[in-house]
């Protein structure tokens, strides 16, 4: 019979655990305050960075070996990497959390951080400011608890998450590719669930390159790019369900200069969404083929796939992490479901490269990306606490510390 979480955390080192998190808890939302109310859009690098070095400097107090990454291209911010060691034999795991949102500069100052009735509002309270709150006073709790029981534990904070992560993936992948689990700390589905599947994501520019011509003198020499468009924009959004759980949205288009103007070039922007690897490579080829053959003589069509995130699926392993987290939960008197959902995350990356990996483990909030976006302050300290005793939990479980990375499932 398989060993149950709550055999490796005593019901004494749980309420341990939570009455430190409790006594942290002022110190908790201070933070969160300070962390919301800094303009720190992806694009925004002064501030990301300014959210970056607080994060280095609170993991460099809790012992980590602190490096910063700069992005290459001086754009984004920096990726924030700390290493903890513990002792050799252990698992090794990777924590995320990101560092930006998706506001532009001066939201903070037009809606600032605020409690009302238990509720947090403003700028990324919930995605992900809370989020990285609770990774980094869980582990501070996990780490007075007594020695780590990884072999090594990272933290990467990075600076993109909401764009794709295109400067910190490379990162994640060399870390994940090390380890035998992964966490990352997008915070729970507004209603309490953690996260243990994703779908996966691909973000296409697909360019219609026609020939410009009269409209009204000698429309049969142009050759529209706009039709040629029109005619594979209905071919997109026929791949919706053509496999389970394959979604397809065009949601920009851009083409043409004047009404009396054959257009010469029409540009999509498509948003692609898979369950499963299968299926998206799949529509991926069908996408391919819409373009192989336009609708419009001598019209040409190019695919650019800008981004992808290969399905975050819910591998036999990241089971076993569900199950340690519903045993804590229970332990710590409330219960946890583990949920699947659209919107990706560097979860993704970390799955699709076969490390078990679990998502979701923030406080409980919803309406993220809007004005509305909220955070339950009352979920803070269960949900640290929580995530505290599962970084224990894990480093204790016999099963998880068979595992070595590289392994196949």
């Amino acid at each position: 019979m398989p060993t149950s979480s709550t055999d490796h955390l005593t019901p004494a080192e749980l309420a341990a655990l939570r009455a430190g998190i409790e006594a942290a808890e002022p110190a908790f939302l201070a933070d969160l305050e300070r962390l919301v109310n800094l303009d720190c859009g992806s694009y925004t690098r002064k501030g990301v960075n300014e959210v970056a070095t607080w994060t280095a400097a609170f993991l460099e107090r809790l012992g980590g070996e602190v490096a910063r990454h700069p992005d290459p291209g001086g754009v984004l911010g920096d990726t924030v990497e700390a290493v903890f060691r513990g002792a050799p034999g252990g698992p090794r795991a990777l924590l995320i959390g990101h560092t930006d949102t998706v506001f532009p500069e001066g939201t903070a100052a037009a809606r600032p951080f605020a409690i009302r009735d238990g509720i947090a509002k403003g700028p990324g309270v919930t995605d992900m400011k809370s989020g990285l709150l609770t990774l980094l006073y869980g582990l501070e709790a996990a780490l007075a608890a007594g020695p780590l029981p990884f072999e090594r534990l990272t933290v990467i904070a990075n600076p993109d998450e909401e764009i794709g992560s295109p400067s910190s993936t490379l990162h994640i992948e060399r870390v994940a590719r090390a380890s035998d689990v992964a966490f990352s700390l997008e915070c729970a589905r507004a209603n309490g669930d953690i996260v243990s599947s994703r779908k996966g994501t691909g973000d296409y520019v697909i360019t219609m390159n026609g020939r410009a011509a009269h409209a009204g003198v000698e429309p049969e020499k142009g050759r529209s790019a706009i039709l040629a468009a029109a005619h594979i924009v209905i071919g997109l959004h026929g791949l919706n369900g053509r496999w389970p759980g394959v979604t397809c949205n065009v949601g920009v288009i851009e083409g043409g200069i004047r009404p009396n103007v054959v257009a010469e070039r029409t540009v999509l922007q498509v948003d692609l969404r898979a369950a499963d690897r299968t299926s998206m490579e799949a529509a991926d080829a069908a996408i391919r083929a819409l373009a192989a053959g336009p609708a419009v003589p001598d019209v040409t069509i190019e695919v650019e796939l800008r981004h992808r995130h290969w399905p975050m699926e819910k591998l036999p392993r990241s089971a076993r992490l569900v199950e340690l987290t519903q045993g804590l939960a229970v332990g710590l008197g409330f219960d946890v479901r583990d949920a699947a959902t659209g919107g990706a995350s560097d979860a993704n990356t970390t799955a699709g490269l076969g490390v078990p990996s679990l998502d979701g483990l923030g406080p409980i909030g919803g309406m993220d990306h809007s004005p509305q976006e909220w955070l339950d302050v009352s979920s803070i300290v269960p949900r640290t606490t929580l995530f505290a005793a599962l970084l224990l939990a894990t480093g204790r479980d016999p099963e998880v510390r068979s595992w070595r990375a590289g392994a196949p499932e």
